[in-house]
């Protein structure tokens, strides 16, 4: 095998140093796919680079260019038959002299690529998570692109395309962690703090009313004072928790079928897929401490799901009936793993406790995990 020039593999080694330092720095994605795009085309000596992204139907479309002119191709979808759609879904990468001539590459061309002529495209991502193709293109007549070019661009872009996959892991990781560590404060503010001052508060009217203890009436009035300023306290606790629970500053407390939709979106980016989602009843009106228990224990959940479950389909089902609001999240994953923690789910049983209703967990290796949590309205 002819080793790649060692000039070319030593900038190659650079930009990826580069992506990676700024995609793990948690860079915009967009502007690392600029920094991919631009590098690919200055490696291979391009006229124009292109990220295209893959799409569910096999198409590909156009995330970012280096090097383009008017019309700018991004945004341009190419057929799941094009040369650059078969590269991202085999895995082997192609070149071309004149990529409007070439039989494999010609029928599907689009209009924004027919002045250029040499075309090379590689696979961008991993095995196991293909994110696309890298293509460069030179103008006509130009000189074709080399073996060695082709060689450096497979493997730029497989280094580049690991590094955002694995950016992408480190965010949803630090999502989940965003997702924990909130929930986490809310409910030690809640069970703890609150508990602790409004504790706090009934020693001290307790004290300013024993009638065997008359209290000067400057002290009795800052006493006074001092369990209004707990109850004050208490009232803002109560509205961080809210906040943490319900971070959307401009959503209502009580929309709770909006929130549990935001819920499950935020579990999407987690998890990779969208979980189902279904509403049965008038969710609206439902009153704000079931709205709050609810949308908590959905999280909690969900939670358990992206951590644990390793699933492939999530259903979640709120249902309200004249007397009842019930949560049912449902996963086709591995069941609970032995030696995992259950205190997520403890937490959620103890919301539906607190509200007088219960919490059921049915859970198999076969069948995945099942809560159900169901509490009364009246």
């Amino acid at each position: 095998m002819k080793l790649m020039d060692p000039t070319l593999a030593a900038r190659t080694l650079t930009a990826s140093t580069e992506i990676a330092t700024a995609a793990l720095a948690g860079d915009d994605p967009a502007a690392v796919l600029d920094r991919v795009v631009r590098a690919a085309a200055e490696l291979a000596e391009a006229d124009l680079g292109l990220v295209m992204a893959g799409n569910p139907d096999g198409s590909l479309t156009v995330e970012a260019a280096a090097g383009a002119r008017d019309p700018d191709p991004v945004g341009v979808v190419l057929s799941p038959r094009s040369s650059a759609a078969r590269v991202a879904r085999g895995g082997v990468p192609i070149v071309a002299d004149d990529v409007t001539t070439d039989p494999r590459t010609a029928p599907y061309v689009p209009r924004e690529l027919s002045v250029y002529g040499p075309f090379a495209a590689a696979p961008f991502g991993t095995r196991e998570s293909r994110l696309g193709a890298l293509t460069v293109y030179r103008k006509r007549r130009a000189e074709p692109f080399q073996r060695d070019t082709v060689d450096m661009l497979t493997a730029f872009a497989a280094q580049a395309g690991l590094v955002l996959v694995l950016a992408e892991g480190a965010t949803a990781r630090n999502r989940v962690d965003l997702y924990e560590e909130r929930e986490r404060i809310a409910r030690d503010l809640h069970d703890v703090i609150i508990q602790r001052l409004y504790a706090a508060g009934m020693q001290l009217d307790l004290l300013a009313r024993r009638p065997t203890r008359k209290l000067p009436r400057a002290d009795a009035t800052r006493l006074a004072e001092a369990v209004d300023q707990l109850d004050t306290a208490i009232a803002d606790v109560r509205a961080v928790v809210r906040t943490l629970r319900n971070p959307e500053p401009d959503e209502p407390a009580t929309d709770l079928a909006e929130s549990a939709q935001a819920e499950v979106d935020t579990a999407r980016e987690l998890l990779g897929f969208t979980p189902s989602f279904d509403l049965t009843g008038d969710i609206r009106g439902v009153p704000v401490p079931v709205a709050d228990n609810a949308r908590a224990a959905l999280r909690e959940a969900l939670s358990n799901v992206v951590r644990h479950a390793g699933a492939m389909r999530v259903a979640v089902h709120l249902r309200r009936t004249p007397t009842t609001l019930r949560l049912t999240v449902a996963d086709d994953g591995c069941g609970i793993p032995r030696g995992i923690t259950k205190r997520g789910l403890q937490n959620i049983r103890e919301r539906a406790e607190s509200a007088g209703g219960h919490c059921e967990v049915r859970s198999s290796p076969r069948s995945g995990t099942t809560v159900t949590w169901e509490v009364p309205l009246a």
